[in-house]
């Protein structure tokens, strides 16, 4: 069975339609009341809900109910959009409700949910939950008339929306004593009246002392490249990579300040006061948030953590983390898609292998190798390790040469599942255009299908861990790493989960193929130990 689900407005009571398999409605909507009901209909019913969006999900959570399945008909809807080939549409309820009726969906139409009621208040007002079925049932038809990978696809995105509410609902464990006393090693004492702390200072003088006393701001980079241009160097930007092709004594503080400077802007003191509240710290997660599928996250810089502040991250006493990444995923997943399995044989570290049968036994080379023939790089040797993996791997090459040639000619390529790329832009089809977009589909079809491995595994660890009603919480996910709180008692047998469900999640995706995704989960207290 299927519930469509109106939590209510702030002064009205949540709503219910009951749904056959294919979005039509059983019998009349029902008045449901508080939203803690819905914990009853889950428990006798165990249906799959359906909700317009996210935060549906953190009202639920909210009051204290969680549930097993849903099916999210904003992030259905953006999939199929896609699909249809009109990427970057609008995909809310609203757009969807206007294109059920034959309207053009209005870009910048704000959603109700985003103010007071009566700022959106039009002449001809709608019925939420009406509007939700009729846009459930035609994305059923769709989904009906799509492939199996895009049904797969669309019920894994939807289980992402519920893995991330409840990851901002647990929060990630987080010591503030421990953050701070991290950034006062790293970075002296803190400013008592702003500005910069004292290492940070003490780096940015050695840098206008470099340059002979002249003032300058290093935080500027006009104001950089004028001061190396004034001694001889002249510079296109002051990316790191580009300060250390130059010999001068500014080059070292300089690097040094600009990691501490971005430190102390990013994940300082003042991101400690705004992000971490009662030992948590709890981003918004954005599934779906990039155009291959991965997530972004709404403030916090949740999905780059530094690791200098890893040690910050730990778990409450009595309880562990667990920890586990998969190992060279995209390289695999590429194997898988192109059928080329001796590109990915049983070993842990597949870099390795490869290196000790085609490069020698220089495992930075084969990993050079393999990830330019996925971005595309051939510049410098990496063509000459092209031509080799050319020759040893051709289908596994050809698979990406062909998603590049496609990218470039300006048609759609997809991920295993179904998930499209955006269309050309205009003017695509000049030389160098073309050649990036090339770049950009090769990539695509493998780094949106290893989302999708990453989606299903976050689905089937989730239920594993409800079904076994382990007390084990998902804290955070980035690509393909996944963090769990819980226990101590409990850890091992959480571990043993997490390999299960890379296990499955390769089978779900790619049958019976020969390719596997090792993950090796470490119980561990604080997320900087290995």
């Amino acid at each position: 069975m299927r519930i469509a689900l109106d939590p209510g407005s702030r002064d009205g009571p949540a709503r219910i339609q009951r749904l056959d398999h294919d979005g039509a409605p059983l019998g009349s909507p029902e008045t449901l009341g508080p939203l803690a009901r819905v914990a009853d209909l889950e428990r006798d019913n165990a249906p799959r809900w359906v909700v317009a969006r996210a935060r549906t999900y953190r009202r639920l959570l909210a009051a204290g109910v969680q549930v097993a399945r849903a099916h999210d008909v904003e992030l259905v809807e953006g999939l199929l959009v896609g699909a249809a080939g009109r990427f970057g549409d609008p995909h809310g309820l609203a757009a969807a409700v206007d294109r059920l009726h034959g309207r053009t969906p209005e870009p910048d139409r704000p959603d109700a949910d985003d103010g007071p009621p009566a700022l959106f208040e039009t002449a001809a007002a709608t019925d939420e939950l009406a509007d939700l079925v009729a846009v459930h049932a035609t994305q059923q038809q769709a989904l009906a008339a799509a492939t199996p990978g895009m049904r797969l696809l669309a019920a894994a995105e939807s289980a992402g929306m519920l893995v991330a509410e409840e990851m901002t609902c647990h929060g990630l464990p987080w010591r503030a004593d421990v953050h701070d006393r991290l950034l006062t090693d790293l970075l002296g004492p803190r400013p008592v009246l702003g500005g910069r702390p004292p290492k940070v200072q003490a780096l940015a003088d050695e840098v206008v002392a470099a340059f002979g006393g002249r003032p300058l701001n290093p935080d500027s980079p006009a104001e950089v490249m004028r001061a190396f241009a004034r001694v001889g160097h002249e510079l296109q930007t002051t990316r790191s990579w580009e300060l250390r092709q130059i010999e001068h004594p500014a080059v070292e503080p300089l690097l040094a300040y600009k990691e501490l400077a971005r430190l102390h802007s990013a994940h300082g003191w003042s991101w400690l006061r705004s992000w971490v509240d009662g030992g948590r710290f709890r981003p918004e997660y954005v599934v779906g948030g990039v155009v291959s599928g991965r997530w972004a996250t709404r403030g916090g810089g949740a999905l780059q953590i530094p690791r200098a502040l890893r040690p910050a991250v730990r778990a409450d006493p009595g309880w562990r983390l667990v920890a586990a990444d998969a190992a060279q995923l995209e390289p695999r997943v590429l194997a898988a898609l192109s059928g080329d399995h001796a590109l990915a044989p049983g070993e842990d570290d597949l870099y390795s292998a490869l290196s000790v049968r085609e490069f020698g036994g220089d495992r930075a080379t084969a990993k050079l190798a393999l990830l330019s023939a996925m971005y595309g790089q051939t510049s410098g040797g990496a063509g000459a390790l092209l031509a080799t993996l050319r020759k040893r791997f051709p289908a596994a090459m050809a698979y990406v040469e062909d998603a590049a040639k496609a990218g470039e000619e300006g048609r759609l390529v997809r991920s295993h599942l179904g998930r499209t790329c955006p269309p050309a832009r205009p003017g695509h089809e000049q030389p160098a255009a073309a050649r990036a977009r090339g770049r950009f589909t090769r990539n695509f079809v493998v780094q949106a299908t290893a989302a999708e491995w990453a989606l299903v595994l976050l689905a089937e660890l989730r239920l594993s861990l409800r079904a076994a009603g382990s007390p084990a919480q998902l804290v955070f996910f980035q690509h393909d790493e996944v963090l769990l709180h819980v226990p101590a008692e409990a850890a091992e047998e959480t571990a043993a989960a997490v390999r299960a469900a890379a296990n499955t999640a390769g089978r779900r995706l790619f049958g019976a193929a020969p390719v596997q995704f090792p993950m090796h989960p470490r119980i561990v207290e604080s997320y900087d130990e290995r």
